[in-house]
């Protein structure tokens, strides 16, 4: 009988206990759901920039001298919560067998694929009819706005290494995406 006064409503105590349990549950509710939005909202500025992802093309000795090799390779992507993968070309040239030149194997003008043509020794896109030099990437006809997107390489332990790097397309300037 302790629970209610006289006319059956609740006591104060209760009363008090349902206000307290209310205004704790809102806070605790508002700090579960306002610390993600919060970390969410600042965590750009604490972000460390991204390292260079270096990938294994294969033995630097077993590049052909003077003809390119295009090389391809799984990339991993991280959208939030989403892993994609893709598959990404580079193409490989040496004149020497010791410096490297390591081209992404998108087509500067739509991201198209280009190929190799061993009689005229150039790139070719099948697309649009772009052309570019083996050793300089550099435009000889067709629409692409500019040279072969160039990626530094390096040798490590005799194995050859790119730093892969996706550009924008169609557009004049190399801006990274």
């Amino acid at each position: 009988m302790g629970e209610t006064e006289s006319g059956g409503a609740p006591s104060a105590g209760r009363r008090t206990f349902l206000k307290w349990a209310t205004g704790v549950s809102a806070v605790v509710s508002g700090v579960l759901a306002g610390v993600p939005g919060l970390r969410a909202f600042v965590s750009p500025t604490f972000r460390r920039p991204v390292p260079e992802d270096w990938i294994k093309l294969g033995e630097a000795d077993l590049f052909d001298v003077g003809v390119p090799i295009k090389v391809d390779f799984v990339e991993t992507i991280n959208d939030a919560w989403v892993e994609n993968r893709v598959l990404r070309s580079v193409w490989v040239y040496t004149e020497d067998g010791e410096k490297f030149i390591a081209y992404s194997g998108r087509c500067t003008h739509l991201g198209c694929g280009f190929g190799y043509e061993k009689a005229s020794k150039q790139f070719k896109c099948p697309c649009h009819q772009g052309v570019f030099d083996v050793q300089t990437g550099a435009v000889l006809g067709g629409p692409p706005p500019r040279v072969l997107d160039r990626l530094a390489t390096k040798i490590d332990g005799g194995n050859l290494y790119c730093a892969y790097k996706t550009y924008r397309v169609g557009v004049a300037e190399k801006v990274e995406v």
